[in-house]
């Protein structure tokens, strides 16, 4: 018997992500509040340069999950907002580092706050063993799928 104890329409429901669509949602609605100007997607590049900085376009598909042509938009993006900067590698003249200027840096503290609230006000009253449990499912469903 498969192992799924939903209906079928529940369970895809479930599986792409209604609950992650939801904290994004809610995400951005608090960024517009704050008169952050960008977007989720642009917010997830910038968490991994916050995190490193420097990192190739390659790096930052690998990191995120998305194809070349999404990471070059988004980065096309924030370079408009003059939030990052494409530097010429000095390894390899074929690679760009992408480069937090300083008004990116400065946007880090104010977003990963609305983000860690976001968060917490998603998981208010989730008891700790459940979201455990639930990061393991999810490792495993990814693990199954890669």
């Amino acid at each position: 018997m498969p192992n799924n104890q939903f209906k079928k329409g529940e369970l895809y429901s479930f599986v792409t992500g209604k609950a992650s669509i939801a904290i994004a949602r809610r995400l951005q609605k608090k960024f517009n509040s704050a008169s952050l100007p960008i977007t989720i997607e642009q917010w997830s590049v910038l968490y991994h340069l916050w995190k490193q900085d420097g990192q190739s376009q390659q790096e930052l598909c690998n990191a995120t999950f998305r194809d070349k042509p999404s990471i070059t938009r988004l980065v096309d993006n924030l370079e408009k907002l003059q939030l990052v900067k494409r530097v010429a590698s000095a390894d390899d003249r074929r690679i760009n580092r992408i480069c937090l200027t300083k008004t990116g840096l400065r946007l880090q503290e104010q977003s990963m706050t609305i983000a860690e609230d976001t968060l917490n006000e998603a998981l208010n009253g989730v008891p700790a063993e459940q979201i455990d449990i639930c990061k393991g499912v999810l490792q495993l469903v990814y693990d199954n799928l890669k």
